[in-house]
């Protein structure tokens, strides 16, 4: 060959330099854009968890609000059914110490009006509790006294003074009472 046919195929030194920081910042380029996805997915993951805590708060407000609206509903009257206890207590002990003589008809209608009564309370699921001769439970009975008897067995209730009743599942008074006691 001769000297003329060579033909210099070096490469000028800026356009080296040219190159090599264009495949860098393309290299950068593409490292930010899988640093941008990165963060995004990582932000899209905190929003989603976020999202789910919310879902789940916003169902435990709603099970919440309905568990007060049905207790509302079972139980707000509780505060009237306790004004009316006592006068159901009156009208029993006037029938128990009331007598026939000349007042029948005054006597039936308080039996009547105590019927009444107590028909109004079971519609609102108002029942009374059986107090004499069960065992004593403290979370029914209030006990008033104990008296040592060989008629009953020793804790049990031997006499009622006052009516306990019950508001569906949930005590609305306690039943006073006197409990029997072993002989001694």
């Amino acid at each position: 060959m001769k000297p003329k046919d060579i033909v210099d195929i070096s490469v000028p030194e800026t356009d080296v330099e040219e190159e090599s920081s264009s495949k860098a910042s393309a290299t950068d380029v593409v490292l930010s854009l899988e640093e941008q996805l990165a963060a995004k997915e990582k932000e899209a993951r905190e929003n989603w968890d976020r999202f789910l805590r919310e879902r789940a708060d916003l169902e435990n407000y709603r099970k919440r609000v309905g568990r007060e609206k049905e207790e509302l509903l079972n139980y707000g009257n509780k505060s009237l059914l306790e004004e009316i206890l006592p006068i159901i207590d009156n009208l029993e002990r006037a029938l128990a110490h009331a007598s026939e003589d000349g007042l029948g008809a005054v006597v039936e209608g308080i039996r009547m009006t105590h019927g009444m009564l107590l028909t109004a309370l079971k519609k609102f699921s108002v029942t009374p509790i059986e107090a004499v001769g069960v065992p004593f439970d403290s979370a029914f009975h209030q006990a008033m006294a104990q008296v040592p008897t060989d008629q009953y067995e020793p804790n049990t209730v031997v006499e009622e003074y006052q009516k306990g009743y019950m508001l569906k599942e949930r005590l609305l008074r306690p039943a006073m009472v006197t409990v029997a006691t072993q002989i001694k």
